[in-house]
């Protein structure tokens, strides 16, 4: 059997990251088996479809890494993908579940449906429209909604490839509407037969279609098809644990962590990881790792939670295994001095966990780095000890003399070698420790009270514009 899997998104909204996981697993299953994974729009819902959502799922899908091998943009052997273009479709599907007597037109008006339901509360009893089947109705003429007679009502059974067997009986089961009376079919019936014509093999799903399963599979059976394999993926738990992941949780459409500077292989391994253990403590996973290790066997049945700390932790060790020029080209930072941008690559790649976290540090706290810093004389001697009141001019004039007869540039280490012996000399001498040295040439070369050490900070700024900045510091003492 040739997997055949598929992801169909109604164009509702954005896609969100419990969405995008469900593609996710649906395609790396498909890629795991060398099946086909298809991308389906199920837009019958034309009241609540938002302008420009399947051009958004798309770019989202896209980005994340996700292909598909059929689709309304590449085409395919079951096309359209698109089931307002498929109303034919639906229209003979339906007309063989009418020859076979298992539908019927609906004669009742929205009022006398509304009237049968409140009866059927103040009775306190389940409002079922199978109670209401006339006994014999009209030719159906397109024009009133068509509903499915459902063909018995039993306790149905069927093995979920993720909770195992799993049974409902005739409280699940109801004549529910096939057609509306617009001429569009309802989910439950454009579904059912979308996945017969396109030969899915498995479908991936969240735990709110369990409850409807046997309506679907009495429509499988009316139709005299087999059904799919079922996989019921876990709920994704917002940060509290107790509660699906909601916008106040934290949960974003997909771009939304492209535009924050997210790596789409970070958000994919960690997607991946949300439901899925591969077993093992490993916790970074290349696409192609993903597909070879996917099964639905390692699909957990409980919740997931979401941990925003996980995917930052995630996101700044994928950042990490850049190479310094790609990361570079990341910040868009083309009007900056392209030789001091990539010496301070290795500050942000220790430092910023996004690419708008390292944007705004590369602007806020490494501006100094591109712009001399306006110094104040204060913060200058703020560690000088009261005993030594000229051991901050004397520190830096040491510096001065060890800078003049430096190579330029010098790497961190030999920066580090240079000037620690002079601050060990300060400390020795009790002349304000090294703290005496090494604070003022932090604060001449960078203007911060917090800014990486001093030997970093040479090397970054190259040894002539970190001598410059010294003689001014030591102009203004």
């Amino acid at each position: 059997m040739s997997v055949r899997t598929r992801f169909a998104p109604s164009p509702t909204g954005l896609l969100h990251v419990g969405s995008a996981r469900t593609a996710l697993y649906a395609w790396a299953f498909a890629r795991k088996h060398n099946g086909q994974f298809i991308l389906r729009i199920e837009d019958t819902d034309k009241e609540r479809e938002v302008e420009g959502a399947i051009g958004h799922i798309m770019e989202s899908l896209h980005w994340l890494g996700i292909q598909w091998d059929e689709s309304t943009d590449v085409g395919g052997a079951y096309a359209p993908y698109i089931q307002s273009q498929r109303l034919e479709l639906y229209k003979k599907y339906a007309e063989q579940l009418l020859a076979a007597g298992f539908a019927y037109p609906d004669p009742y008006t929205e009022e006398e449906v509304a009237a049968f339901r409140a009866a059927a509360e103040a009775e306190k009893r389940p409002f079922l429209f199978r109670d209401h089947r006339p006994e014999s109705v009209g030719e159906w003429d397109g024009s009133t909604p068509l509903r499915f007679r459902t063909p018995r009502i039993a306790r149905y059974t069927w093995t979920d490839a993720v909770l195992g067997e799993l049974s409902a009986g005739e409280e699940a089961l109801d004549d529910f509407i096939l057609i509306k009376g617009d001429g569009f079919p309802t989910y439950n019936f454009a579904h059912v037969v979308d996945d017969i014509e396109m030969k899915i093999t498995h479908v991936m799903r969240g735990q709110e279609f369990v409850p409807s399963t046997p309506k679907f599979l009495a429509l499988y059976e009316a139709l005299d098809q087999e059904p799919p394999i079922f996989a019921t993926l876990p709920p994704i738990l917002g940060e509290s644990g107790t509660k699906k992941l909601s916008k106040r949780d934290g949960a974003k459409d997909v771009l939304d962590y492209q535009r924050e500077g997210y790596m789409p292989e970070a958000l994919m391994n960690f997607l991946a990881l949300l439901g899925w253990n591969p077993g093992g403590d490993k916790e970074f996973f290349t696409p192609a790792e993903i597909v070879e290790l996917f099964s639905l066997e390692r699909v957990q049945k409980s919740g997931a939670q979401f941990d925003e700390a996980k995917l930052l932790f995630l996101n700044r060790e994928w950042m990490r295994t850049m190479n310094d020029a790609d990361y570079e080209a990341q910040l868009h930072a083309d009007a900056l001095d392209q030789t001091l941008l990539a010496r301070v690559v290795p500050i942000l790649k220790e430092r910023a966990q996004t690419f708008a976290e390292a944007r705004t540090m590369l602007a806020d706290e490494l501006g100094f780095v591109f712009a001399a810093p306006t110094i104040n004389p204060e913060m200058l001697v703020a560690k000088q000890p009261a005993s030594h009141p000229v051991s901050t001019k004397d520190a830096l004039l040491r510096v001065e003399e060890v800078l003049r007869a430096a190579s330029d540039p010098l790497s961190s280490e030999d920066a580090k070698a240079l000037i620690m012996p002079l601050a060990d000399d300060a400390e020795a001498a009790g002349k304000g420790g090294r703290g005496g040295m090494l604070w003022p040439l932090r604060y001449a070369l960078s203007g911060l009270e917090r800014s990486p050490d001093p030997f970093t900070l040479v090397s970054v700024l190259g040894t002539q514009e970190s001598l410059s900045r010294v003689q001014t510091a030591l102009a203004i003492l």
